[in-house]
């Protein structure tokens, strides 16, 4: 009967793992927002009815600080984050949103090509007759 009871904390714990994920890739305002709020829901869930526990509201600005590069000890704060991701599907796609370099892949990168080709391998007007 517990895990029934599990349940939806873990599908908020999921959607906030997600929301910060979103943040990494698009380092947009209104994405960290989006997470703060996530972060909010899960800290309702331990039924404080103040605003006394706040563990994932401060814990997810310490990354999005670290994230944009801003916060202090950027390397801890991610990896105690990560650490603490269990799918490893999940853990790669942030680690590759957060990483320093940031280079597109290489298929993405050969795909452009300097020059004019838009016409080539069409037909001329002139030899169509009109």
């Amino acid at each position: 009967m517990r895990e029934d009871a599990t349940e939806p904390e873990s599908k908020l714990l999921r959607a906030w793992q997600l929301a910060v994920l979103r943040f990494a890739v698009s380092l947009d305002d209104d994405d960290r927002m989006h997470a703060l709020g996530v972060a909010g829901e899960v800290d309702r869930l331990g039924g404080a009815v103040d605003d006394a526990f706040h563990f994932f509201r401060r814990t997810t600005a310490e990354l999005c600080a670290a994230i944009s590069g801003r916060g202090a000890d950027q390397d801890g704060v991610v990896g105690r984050f990560l650490a603490q991701i269990d799918d490893v599907r999940l853990k790669c796609a942030v680690e590759a949103a957060i990483a320093k370099d940031r280079t597109p892949p290489k298929l993405v990168a050969s795909r452009i090509k300097p020059g004019n080709d838009l016409w080539r391998g069409l037909p001329s007007r002139r030899a169509t007759g009109t």
